[in-house]
């Protein structure tokens, strides 16, 4: 078996990774080829460009990066040409996922969408690229297949492949230990995996730390760098005096396990969250033109995974062009007073999780891929050989 695998930012990767091994274990002679970054590439799998590590969000930053994307997109219609493989598998990161699709279904190359954009929730019309470049979606929540379907979209879900992670990824309970141990009550900040939204949602997290800090001086901050580029760039940020603010690097497992409850900046992290029955603010900071655009486009009440599932506001959110640092102070600050509210608060993420956060979905999806490409070339076999010469 041979695979096209491509994956263009930080969760993707770890997907990609993850779906990977999974293909490897029930076929370890299949060959896995593509786009991605270093999970992908710890697997065995031959990564062509490290794709993950050039995520672009928002219109600005997708033209400064059209010559790599120009690139990409030859470079990979090559190899469909030469190499030809059974099939290309696309996680998340829409925009030049559509092109690249483009060019497989070209090749006669069926294209399956592990992980799809959420096109229910923004730009809906998009769904009609879908229909036509796509052979299958392997939808990662549970409502996606009724919604594809009901628009001529053949879908499956096994599940989130986040949770697979989740078993791979062991928390450090000494670690946790330590951190606990040096005082309590504790706030973890995450700031989010991609270099914009650092630039755009650590000051307010930063604003609403100090805040916390001034009226509960006696609580600490923890900070989860995604890189260590990331945590020095947050550092540079600190005063010398703010040693209640503490930014760990890679340690995310960790600093979520330690904290009594969390501020995110919205992404998959919110999974990592109900999996830890943390409780937890979701916020992101915008501009005008991306408030514009969300009051055109946005179709769902919720920015939060967790929300979404559960159907109700279990996590605050705070989406917003305007600072709400003050906000989510004043909410963190109630919750560590109320410790009531957060055993509420738990109770119902425990309830989320028992019935949602199961492992498995990069196996199943690693069987079906297997077993319906097998179906797609005996069918291709079988016209190529009924039509006369």
């Amino acid at each position: 078996m041979h695979l096209f695998i491509s994956a263009g930012e930080p969760s993707g990767d770890l997907h990609a990774a993850n779906l990977a091994r999974a293909i490897f274990d029930q076929n370890p002679s299949a060959r896995i080829v593509g786009f991605g970054g270093d999970h992908l590439l710890e697997t065995g799998a031959e990564v062509l460009f490290p794709l993950a590590r050039h995520s672009v969000m928002w219109i600005p930053h997708v033209f400064r990066s059209l010559g790599t994307y120009t690139q990409l997109l030859k470079q990979a219609d090559s190899y469909f040409q030469r190499r030809r493989p059974d099939a290309l598998v696309m996680i998340d990161y829409p925009g030049f996922h559509w092109w690249l699709a483009r060019q497989a279904r070209h090749h006669g190359i069926p294209v399956y969408y592990f992980v799809p954009p959420q096109l229910w929730a923004w730009g809906g019309w998009r769904v009609r690229k879908m229909r036509r470049f796509v052979n299958y979606v392997i939808c990662s929540l549970p409502f996606e297949v009724k919604w594809f379907a009901a628009r001529g979209v053949r879908a499956l879900y096994f599940g989130h492949p986040f949770f697979d992670e989740m078993v791979r990824r062991p928390v450090n309970r000494q670690r946790v230990t330590f951190l606990q141990e040096r005082g309590r009550p504790i706030i973890t900040l995450l700031p989010g995996s991609r270099h914009q939204e650092i630039v755009m949602n650590w000051p307010s997290l930063l604003r609403a730390a100090r805040t916390i800090l001034h009226r509960q001086p006696n609580a600490r901050i923890l900070v989860a760098a995604y890189s260590s580029t990331h945590a020095e760039t947050i550092r540079q940020t600190l005063s010398p005096l703010e040693t209640n603010i503490e930014v760990l690097c890679r340690e995310t497992p960790e600093a979520i396990e330690a904290a009594d409850c969390t501020i995110a900046v919205s992404g998959s992290v919110s999974l990592e969250l109900l999996n830890a029955l943390k409780p937890s603010m979701i916020t992101y900071r915008i501009n005008y033109v991306q408030h514009v655009l969300k009051s055109l486009f946005m179709k769902v009440r919720y920015m939060s995974l967790v929300n979404l599932l559960a159907q109700e506001e279990i996590f605050p959110e705070y989406l917003s062009i305007q600072c709400r640092s003050q906000e989510m102070a004043c909410k963190a600050l109630h919750w560590l007073n109320e410790p009531m509210e957060l055993t509420r608060i738990r109770s119902k993420l425990r309830a989320l999780r028992d019935r949602l956060a199961l492992p498995g979905a990069c196996a199943k999806a690693a069987q079906f891929i297997r077993e319906t490409c097998r179906k797609l070339e005996s069918r291709s076999k079988a016209i190529s050989i009924g039509t006369p010469s």
